[in-house]
């Protein structure tokens, strides 16, 4: 049994919040549409998700919405996103995945603009390489929110088995094994895309290092008990924030 399915619903509703604790911190908010999810313990056909109208920070016990896989709200004290379907559709598809994160962090949505591919530059990049499906591909029928099942679904179908999908000019969808995963890969993404985007504004990207060498690296950085390490310190951190009335940085 993994983590995922071990949890009580309760540590999950806390998770959550903590999750959105840390995409805020890290500047993914975008005022209230940035949002979570997790599937429900032992409910693989529904999951939590933020409420709408609300900061990724302002996640409580009482406003987690509650949804089934077909994008309806059946539970929860929230509103439900209108962009609901990203998180439904994917669950849809993709049966091992445990958490979904939509977010518009500034330089994944700049490096979508310019349609070029993430490359495995960096150690934030190697993590979307050197697995079963390499890279992180794109989602381009449209900028506009995704309101209706048939854009989710084309967005978990440009998923595909993928760690990431940039929606172009808009932003990134992103899944885990578990919540620690997807919102660790989110931070990673972004970072990746900065990294990128500063080094071809200073002259271009160099040699690329061996598939070995990026294998390797790859799996050093994906074991989940790397996911949850860092998840835990992020949660502290943003947690400790919080209670002061600060932002971590």
């Amino acid at each position: 049994m993994n983590a995922a399915t071990a949890m009580t619903e309760l540590e999950a509703r806390e998770k959550l919040i903590a999750a959105g604790l840390i995409l805020d911190a890290a500047d993914q908010g975008d005022l209230t549409r940035g949002h979570v999810s997790l599937r429900l313990p032992g409910d693989p056909t529904h999951f939590l998700m933020k409420p709408h109208s609300r900061g990724l920070d302002e996640i409580t016990l009482e406003n987690i919405v509650v949804c089934n896989l077909d994008g309806e709200k059946v539970g929860g004290g929230g509103r439900r996103h209108s962009e609901v379907y990203i998180h439904s559709e994917i669950y849809k598809r993709r049966p091992e995945v445990m958490s979904v994160i939509h977010t518009h962090p500034t330089h994944a949505v700049a490096l979508s603009a310019t349609g070029k591919a993430v490359l495995p530059i960096s150690q934030p990049s190697v993590a979307f390489w050197g697995g079963e499906a390499d890279g992180v591909p794109y989602f381009t029928a449209t900028i506009d929110l995704i309101r209706t099942q048939d854009m989710g679904a084309g967005v978990a179908a440009a998923l595909g088995p993928h760690k990431a999908v940039l929606l172009r000019n808009h932003g990134v969808a992103v899944v885990g094994a578990c919540i620690e995963e997807a919102t660790v890969l989110a931070l990673l993404l972004e970072e990746a895309c900065k990294i990128q985007l500063l080094a071809q504004a200073s002259g271009g990207v160099g040699a690329v290092f061996s598939d070995d060498s990026i294998q390797r690296l790859h799996h050093n950085i994906t074991r989940p008990e790397q996911y949850t390490i860092n998840f835990d310190y992020l949660r502290r951190r943003a947690e400790r924030a919080s209670k002061a009335g600060e932002v971590p940085r």
